[in-house]
């Protein structure tokens, strides 16, 4: 931020503290207490106390809440108003959270009022390469936004499933990968009976169970639930970053004050902030961990749950797909793959083999599990070790970035070896 615009920021937020103090202690010449500047006086009152209905993007396209506006100047001189009138910061939180969330979208080119995640991928396109683009930019113009940038790497991995996966729902289908499932849990039966097929994953029996069952319909709805998630993530993360850029810790300092995030949040700041390694890491890994543990955890649930098996199967099959792009990390598949031990009734022992995973992406403490022990160290290192391959894979168009991360082709493929290459051993 260039000294001239800190010291507009921070000369309008003390014309605000000097307003409210004059106004608290204001004295009539009757000498009694005279009524604070009320936020009428100011037109603004009709923005004060909105709730946050559509902070959860699956409510519906657009800002934070339909009465406010989306255009930048008009937003840029409502807040300066509601500082001016003295009222607290958590009374004009819908209005500041939709001020910094316009100042994001624009910097990223994205028109917040039309982006609606229900819409699906190919409406979408352009709003999943511009965020992911801006989150790969902050991390080149500032070397301690490493969850900006190692969420903008994991993102094209992210946004080439999504387009192989509104494909699925469109034209392929699911029955080649479901005969795959079908083979692995019909081998381990005749193997070792069905007390081993009762240990294997959830996703992967119910993806040998449900896959024909699978309608384009519940992939459509699926697939806007992680559009949702993605739209939740830029809308929470991305105006704290836009702000931090620009105005620095005060402008995060008001946001807290405003209730939009607690002092948690606030610490982890004040870490990214520090130019300190260790501490920048450490703030960063909080900053992910609120993306994952609190505003995409219940939508991941639901995923899951969405009629019993049919769920399971989809969100184990993005466990089997996906592959991040992150150097030295491993793909999801790879991670805790699956060994199950049982005794047999005759004494002996049977040990199952198989490369897919033994646990499911959408289950919060298995994907913070992943997250902790393969892409934050793994990204962290890169970063401090090896950030000239590092600049250089952020510089790559995104939309090549993209394309060059599409898992529709290789998903049958994987599970076919899967199948080939699943053992049991008898002892």
């Amino acid at each position: 931020m260039s000294a001239g615009l800190r010291e507009r920021w921070t000369a309008r937020a003390s014309i605000a503290g000097v307003v409210g103090v004059l106004a608290a202690t204001a004295i009539t010449i009757g000498g009694a207490v005279s009524t604070p500047a009320v936020a009428s006086e100011s037109g603004i009152d009709q923005y004060l106390n909105l709730p946050m209905i559509n902070r959860d993007a699956a409510n519906g396209p657009g800002g934070v809440n339909p009465a406010l506006p989306t255009d930048h100047a008009e937003l840029t001189r409502l807040v300066d108003e509601a500082r001016a009138s003295g009222v607290a910061p958590h009374e004009y939180q819908a209005l500041l959270f939709q001020y910094w969330l316009v100042e994001a979208t624009d910097a990223a080119g994205i028109d917040l009022a039309c982006w609606d995640p229900r819409a699906g991928v190919a409406a979408n396109r352009d709003n999943l390469i511009k965020s992911y683009r801006y989150y790969e930019d902050l991390q080149l113009a500032r070397r301690e936004l490493q969850w900006a940038g190692m969420g903008g790497m994991v993102g094209a991995d992210f946004g080439g499933g999504l387009i192989d996966f509104e494909l699925v729902t469109d034209v392929y289908g699911l029955p080649q990968i479901q005969q795959s499932a079908r083979a692995v849990v019909g081998a381990v039966a005749d193997a070792a009976g069905p007390g081993m097929v009762d240990s294997l994953p959830e996703g992967l029996r119910a993806l040998a169970e449900a896959g024909s069952e699978i309608t384009s319909e519940d992939l459509h709805f699926i697939l806007g639930m992680i559009l949702v998630m993605q739209k939740n993530i830029f809308s929470d993360l991305m105006p704290m970053h836009r702000a931090y850029v620009t105005a620095g810790l005060p402008a995060l300092e008001e946001m807290q004050r405003a209730g939009l995030f607690g002092d948690d949040i606030m610490t982890a700041w004040r870490d990214v902030a520090s130019n300190d390694p260790d501490r920048i890491a450490r703030g960063n890994a909080a900053l992910l961990q609120r993306e994952q543990g609190v505003i995409i955890r219940e939508q991941w649930d639901t995923v899951r749950n969405y009629k019993g098996t049919v769920g399971q199967a989809v969100t184990y099959l993005s466990t089997v797909a996906g592959s991040p792009s992150v150097a030295g990390v491993l793909p999801p598949r790879s991670f805790e793959p699956i060994e199950i031990s049982t005794r047999l009734p005759d004494g002996r022992t049977a040990t199952l083999t198989s490369p897919l995973p033994a646990w499911n992406w959408s289950v919060y403490d298995d994907r913070w599990d992943y997250i902790t022990t393969q892409l934050l160290p793994k990204y962290k290192d890169m970063v401090e070790n090896n950030w000239a391959q590092l600049e250089s894979e952020l510089r790559v168009p995104y939309e090549t970035q993209l394309e060059t991360h599409r898992p529709l082709f290789s998903i049958p493929q994987i599970m076919q070896a899967a199948m080939s290459n699943t053992r049991v051993t008898v002892s």
